[in-house]
């Protein structure tokens, strides 16, 4: 039982490790996107020299941020929730725990697997018709962007995954919280 935890418990840090990276490598992405949009509103407004490419780069680098960055969001507990309920004075680690177990499980598992499945068939559609912008100056390859909303909601299921797993060490074993150094002792020390 002690190795299942352990693996289980390795498992759940190797996804957060992934939503962390991800989430960095967004970060940068960001400032990508800032400096583009910077360059197309000087480009159109002050040299009257407009390009359809990078303002549809512009929504696409968007599109990415928001999906591959929803992972990062939720490890770091920065989605939106109804806080009135979830920090009320009634709510300790143990219910949050709770709470947060039920709704990956419940609802952003089953959400994250819909949306997954649903998907693959609309970027393998993109892709066999080569969908490019219909927009002259357009963008090509047009099944790129689709294919960051399976990626990105297949982070968001693994990040539920290990949101599970955390919530269930919390209930389970409320005096080890998780990352804590008494768990990370007992993993290390097999005890």
């Amino acid at each position: 039982m002690k190795s299942m935890f352990r693996l289980v418990s390795r498992i759940a840090c190797a996804i957060e490790a992934l939503s962390e990276w991800c989430g960095r490598i967004i970060a940068w992405l960001v400032l990508a996107m800032t400096l583009l949009i910077g360059y197309d509103v000087t480009m159109r407004y002050v040299f009257h020299s407009g390009s359809v490419a990078l303002q549809e780069l512009e929504w696409h680098l968007f599109a990415v941020v928001f999906l591959l960055g929803a992972a990062y969001t939720f490890k770091h507990d920065e989605h939106v929730r109804v806080d009135v309920v979830y920090q009320g004075r009634h709510m300790n680690d143990r219910r949050r725990a709770w709470v947060n177990l039920l709704g990956a499980t419940l609802f952003l598992l089953p959400f994250c697997i819909l949306i997954i499945s649903s998907a693959f068939p609309f970027v393998e559609n993109s892709y066999l018709i080569a969908e490019t912008s219909p927009d002259p100056g357009g963008l090509t390859h047009r099944y790129l962007i689709k294919a960051a909303i399976p990626a990105g909601f297949f982070l968001l299921m693994l990040q539920g995954i290990a949101t599970i797993i955390r919530s269930l060490q919390i209930i389970y074993c409320p005096s080890d919280p998780p990352g804590s150094s008494a768990t990370v002792n007992k993993e290390s020390t097999g005890s």
